[in-house]
């Protein structure tokens, strides 16, 4: 959601309690691919992608884009925060115009359950909203991931509305900027 060229990127890295948010990194290739082919993590993002298809597509440096933070704990990535444009042609908007910065995370599994996206999002969060005053940020997730629906709620959105989307019924979300997470 913030523009190539603009001041805002790249942050200077965001440490939390445990973790640093930070730009990707060449050495950040192998999580990259973890992540994209962990039958886990696929559940819930429609599937995954075969490793040989990743190891060749795959660039250099993954995810090197405006908007998109490592998660790293101990200098390893466990996962990653974005924070794009919703893209208009698809359901959930809070704007007309549409194009509304949205929150999207994926973390490797073996690190699932110890609070990590909790503590990068909201970082990512207070990081956005102190770039972007006065702007709001949606998330959307399938309604059945039981997990993303709690850390929604833990982050402060609040549903707007449900929809069916990839084959399931999808929760759509807002978090007003004067939302606190915690």
């Amino acid at each position: 959601m913030i523009e190539a060229g603009t001041s805002d990127w790249p942050p200077a890295p965001i440490p939390t309690r445990r973790l640093v948010l930070r730009e990707s990194e060449a050495r950040d290739r192998a999580s990259f691919i973890e992540l994209f082919a962990s039958p886990e993590v696929g559940t819930y993002i429609g599937g995954t992608r075969p490793r040989d298809e990743l190891e060749r597509a795959m660039p250099e440096v993954p995810g090197r884009r405006p908007g998109c933070f490592v998660a790293e704990l101990d200098g390893t990535m466990i996962g990653m925060i974005t924070l794009d444009a919703r893209d208009a042609e698809r359901r959930g908007h809070i704007r007309p115009e549409a194009g509304e910065a949205e929150l999207g995370y994926l973390f490797l599994p073996e690190v699932w359950g110890h609070g990590y996206a909790f503590e990068a999002c909201a970082a990512a969060l207070d990081w956005f909203f102190g770039a972007r005053p006065g702007e709001p940020v949606v998330l959307s997730t399938r309604s059945a991931n039981d997990r993303a629906m709690r850390l929604a709620a833990k982050l402060g959105f609040t549903e707007v509305e449900r929809f069916e989307e990839y084959g399931a019924e999808q929760w759509f979300g807002v978090r007003p900027s004067t939302t606190s997470a915690g």
